[in-house]
C-alpha cells in the first residue's frame, strides 16, 4: 500500500500496525515513494515463556514478619 505523507502523518499508528501484520507500506510525496516502513527483526521475536526459569529465587522467609515492626501490633 502507498500512502501520502499527509495521511501518514496523520495515521501514523494504523500504518505502522498494518506493516507489523506483513502489508508493505510506502510513503510518498505525491506520487513520489520515499519511504517504507520496514518492522525490525527484535520486534517479530516471540516471547518464549519460561526463559527466566531458575533465575530468580526467593529466599524461604520471605513472608515472614519483619522484626522493626513488633510495636505495631
Amino acid at each position: 500500500m502507498q500512502v501520502k505523507l499527509h495521511e501518514a502523518k496523520t495515521h501514523l499508528s494504523r500504518l505502522i500496525q498494518r506493516a507489523l501484520d506483513g502489508e508493505e507500506v510506502i510513503i510518498a510525496k505525491g506520487d513520489k515513494p520515499l519511504v517504507r516502513l520496514v518492522v525490525l527483526e527484535s520486534a517479530l521475536r516471540k516471547r518464549t515463556l519460561g526463559s527466566a526459569a531458575g533465575q530468580i529465587r526467593i529466599a524461604d522467609d520471605f513472608d515472614a514478619p519483619l522484626g522493626d515492626f513488633d510495636g505495631y501490633r
